[in-house]
């Protein structure tokens, strides 16, 4: 008999990635939140971040470069800085801008809807909050969009008090001062 050649298979290597950006650890700085990144992985796995962003490391990696590169480096390296930075005054100062708008709608007769709009400003998943309104409130919740762009959530029945209390004790993103109840009724045909 003639000896079979089978194939020894080896264990699957288990690789790491990123929770930010999806990205083993080592490409993260190309994902364009290196800084997000690096601190999730210092909370995580303290000796992979070790291994990447040491102190011995990232000087060993600068002495290799020519001195142009290094030049370019540390300019990019700023540049990257600068527009993280810019882009977090950018996001919390459209945060302390934006309106939260509760909404009363007259549907027919003595019918109401509750609209809410602008949740989405403040990084809210809103199928998520549809969700927790339906099922505090045991009634029929949805995510619409709106003709001028942009989603609300419509919850069936007269809640905006309700949800205004349930936004600020639930949700501490939004500052209370941010949300406005509107009352909206149906013009009648004359």
């Amino acid at each position: 008999m003639a000896e079979s050649s089978v194939p020894t298979q080896q264990p699957a290597k288990q690789v790491l990635y990123c929770g930010i950006c999806s990205l083993p650890p080592e490409y993260c700085e190309f994902g364009g939140t290196t800084k997000k990144c690096e601190e999730w992985l210092l909370s995580n796995h303290p000796d992979i971040h070790r291994q990447l962003y040491s102190q011995e490391v990232l000087e060993a990696n600068m002495a290799a470069l020519s001195v142009e590169a290094q030049k370019r480096a540390e300019k990019d390296a700023s540049k990257k800085a600068a527009k993280a930075s810019a882009l977090e005054q950018r996001q919390a100062a459209e945060r302390a801008e934006s309106q939260v708008l509760i909404k009363r709608v007259e549907r027919s007769k003595r019918k109401y809807v509750t609209v809410v709009s602008g949740l989405e400003a403040f990084g809210l998943e809103l199928k998520k909050v549809a969700k927790d309104f339906g099922k505090k409130f045991a009634t029929g919740s949805s995510v619409t969009k709106v003709p001028g762009g942009g989603e609300e959530i419509t919850v069936q029945g007269d809640l905006s008090d309700d949800v205004f209390d349930f936004i600020t004790e639930t949700y501490p993103v939004v500052p209370e001062d941010n949300i406005d109840c509107i009352e909206d009724k149906k013009k009648k045909a004359g």
